[in-house]
């Protein structure tokens, strides 16, 4: 039994199983994603948006009254008929809620508490119960290098967990010797994947590194952003921002290694300025699209970064 308990201490942070993240239902209520009714959300404008809220389905066709809108006229059936007849729909009784989330090499390296793929799935877990919890529909994609895979958004338990066991199937085939395709943009691809089997109304949660960012992945979620609502929620490490003055640092990933000098003041700055200009990408995106921008960093705890970002969300809020 020892050798097991090790070697679960030692992949602690590093990777997750789905064990870990069924466990996630049990702190998803301490996150207020979404309302209940002793609770309001600071998302709740998202999750009722009188533009692309609760959509409607359609339930019959009847005979036309007076008094309904001349816009729901079934035309073909009054043709057909000879009298006039309206279409009939029903509010939709819950949204769906698509989450993409990233697994990728990229995200196989953390200096705080995890690693960044490890605080991409746990934060796609918690989210995933929360909007279970909620009685809405869930499903996502999970995407990592050279594939994606996707679960249709269902209000099931037993959708959530197929998505969570991708996610934990995802993260565990990443190492340190896995190869990443740096010449795929695999993040526009997972968005314009999005595009294609979602559809008007839903609520889509991006969990991907900070670093994803490309033009085509910012045309993709502009997209996006027309037909659905979009939260997004960066990864980073605190290494992604600054270099620490610590003598030569050499960096291996697959065959290949790289050699950087920290203590060159100049080459630090310009490691620093260019993490500031992806943060201010991230939120110049997120202001031209009228979207939450929650960047999560694995310095801090999951659930207390989650809670201090809702709660500076909460003020900008109207009733």
């Amino acid at each position: 039994m020892q050798p097991q308990a090790a070697s679960h201490k030692l992949q602690a942070g590093i990777q997750v199983d789905l064990g870990e993240l069924i466990e996630m239902r049990h702190k998803a209520h301490e996150v207020p994603l979404f309302s209940t009714p002793a609770r309001r959300s600071p998302l709740t404008g998202l999750h009722h948006s009188r533009l692309r809220g609760r959509g409607v389905d359609f339930d019959q066709v009847r005979v036309y009254q007076p008094g309904d809108d001349v816009r729901t006229i079934d035309w073909r059936v009054t043709a057909r008929t000879q009298e006039p007849h309206t279409k009939l729909f029903h509010e939709e009784r819950e949204r769906p809620i698509f989450i993409i989330a990233e697994q990728s090499q990229r995200l196989f390296f953390g200096s705080g508490q995890c690693f960044k793929s490890v605080l991409a799935a746990r934060a796609a877990a918690l989210i995933g119960w929360a909007a279970l919890g909620h009685n809405d529909r869930i499903g996502g994609l999970v995407f990592a290098d050279d594939e994606h895979h996707e679960v249709k958004p269902r209000r099931s338990k037993q959708s959530l967990l197929q998505l969570l066991n991708l996610l934990a199937r995802a993260n565990q085939a990443l190492g340190p010797d896995s190869q990443a395709n740096l010449a795929r943009d695999n993040f526009g691809l997972a968005l314009r994947r999005a595009r294609e089997v979602l559809r008007p109304g839903s609520l889509v949660i991006v969990l991907c590194d900070e670093r994803a960012l490309s033009d085509n992945a910012e045309q993709q979620l502009s997209l996006l952003a027309r037909h659905t609502d979009l939260l997004l929620l960066p990864m980073s490490d605190p290494l992604d921002h600054a270099l620490p003055a610590a003598g030569l640092l050499r960096f291996t990933q697959g065959g290949m290694q790289l050699e950087v000098d920290s203590h060159n003041g100049d080459l630090r700055q310009a490691y620093r300025a260019q993490a500031q200009a992806r943060e201010a990408r991230w939120q110049r995106l997120a202001q031209k699209l009228g979207v939450p921008l929650l960047p999560l960093s694995t310095q801090f705890e999951l659930i207390e970064q989650l809670q201090e970002q809702l709660g500076a969300l909460h003020p900008r809020k109207t009733l």
